[in-house]
């Protein structure tokens, strides 16, 4: 089978770089995409647009580069259309939890047509063709709770909670996306997985007997956490799976990491605590600093005392010590993020910020929920502006101060 894949060439702000450029579960979407469907296809060729590919009348699968999709979503999907043996699209049903809740939101990759939901991913048996049918996939939400957070102080009746797929698919066209994709469509969809198929008997008498032999924690085990090699792991670090470990990869005493995936050459110090979220290869965590659902993507450090929740961190940033990413909405409203000038609906009720690529954060800030700062940018706080309450683009860099020794108070801030 050949793949032909349909180039998205939008940028997406704050990092200034298409989709297919960033990093979902420490890998470039275009690597991802690519591992996934290695073992299906021969053969492939970017196009521009669907009037561009040729009248080749081959198995030919065709599929937008900004879109994230795992092995178990994928293999489902060319099964069932392999045997329906007729040109189809991917299409979700109207009352698909994972899509409704989280993936539908600020973005134009998933569509309503229709009693379905549609999705750029074609499969053609015999080349491309008109006339395609939709092909509706269940994702298999599973419900996993992240805050209990008192009924009086929330929004929203009950837990907050996620409804995780264990088969993903999404559309990454905004920062938004990428927490969607890394954290809950990436390492809780492991967790998902993983307590799907714990429910299993055998799969329950496997673990323990694992976590017997090893005199560890059912969670602790060889079974549930990947350690690379040449890693130093402190024996009063705790680590619960389902996680991923990479190569060289230093852990201190105190650190918690749990369903995680950490790259290779990643330094978490003493007392870091990593929770649901995703490390790129070669960031460092100095003692204390927290990261919780959020993404640093390669080679970008947090400082000690600095608290990362629910937030998108891009490859060679730096954030001071003790800056706050506030993520909880004390105004009894929806949060919303700018998209293309306008305020969209992020459909997350608990949501943090976004730092872009080659940023440089002094310490002692707080950034308010879904605020960004763009690609680039140098901020420094002073004694009458720690608080960042609105976008930060490159102009508003505080480095174009420093350059010139002028004082620095972009006018964005307010006292």
């Amino acid at each position: 089978m050949r793949k032909i894949i349909l180039q998205n060439q939008r940028k997406i702000f704050p990092f200034n770089e298409p989709a297919r450029d960033l990093r979902v579960l420490n890998k470039p979407l275009w690597l991802h995409q690519r591992d996934v469907l290695a073992p299906y296809v021969t053969a492939e060729r970017e196009v521009l647009s669907l009037d561009q590919i040729d009248s080749q009348q081959v198995e030919t699968l065709v599929y937008c580069d900004n879109l994230f999709f795992d092995e178990f979503f994928f293999q489902e999907f060319i099964q069932r259309a392999r045997k329906l043996g007729q040109p189809c699209q991917v299409a979700f049903a109207l009352d698909d939890q994972s899509i409704t809740a989280h993936a539908i939101h600020m973005q134009q990759g998933i569509r309503h047509e229709g009693d379905v939901y549609v999705a750029d991913m074609w499969y053609f048996p015999r080349g491309v063709e008109q006339d395609v049918q939709p092909l509706v996939i269940d994702t298999g939400a599973h419900e996993m709770g992240y805050y209990h957070v008192p009924t009086h102080m929330s929004n929203m009746r009950g837990d907050l909670a996620y409804q995780v797929p264990v088969k993903a698919f999404c559309s990454i066209e905004h920062w938004v996306h990428t927490i969607t994709a890394n954290v809950i469509f990436g390492v809780l969809a492991n967790g998902a997985r993983l307590d799907i198929a714990s429910e299993r008997v055998e799969k329950q008498l496997s673990l323990l007997w694992r976590a017997i032999l090893e005199r560890k924690n059912v969670h602790s085990s060889s079974a549930m956490v990947h350690v690379g090699r040449n890693c130093s792991i402190d024996p009063t670090a705790i680590i619960k799976g389902p996680t991923y470990i990479g190569d060289n990869v230093s852990i201190g005493a105190g650190a918690v990491i749990d369903i995680s995936i950490i790259g290779n050459n990643v330094n978490i110090m003493q007392g870091g605590q990593v929770q649901w979220s995703v490390v790129s290869d070669r960031c460092y965590l100095p003692f204390r600093a927290a990261l919780f659902s959020s993404l640093m993507m390669a080679d970008s450090m947090l400082a000690q005392n600095t608290c990362v929740q629910f937030c998108s961190i891009g490859r060679n940033t730096f954030i001071g010590a003790g800056n706050t990413f506030t993520d909880f909405n004390l105004v009894p409203k929806p949060i919303k993020a700018m998209q293309e000038g306008e305020l969209g609906e992020t459909g997350m009720p608990v949501l943090g910020g976004c730092v872009g690529h080659n940023c440089f954060l002094g310490s002692g800030m707080v950034i308010y929920p879904a605020r960004v700062i763009e690609s680039d940018v140098v901020l420094l706080a002073s004694a009458t502006r720690r608080v960042i309450d609105r976008n930060v683009h490159y102009q508003d860099s505080d480095h174009f101060a420093i350059k010139n020794g002028e004082a620095l108070h972009p006018a964005w801030y307010r006292p």
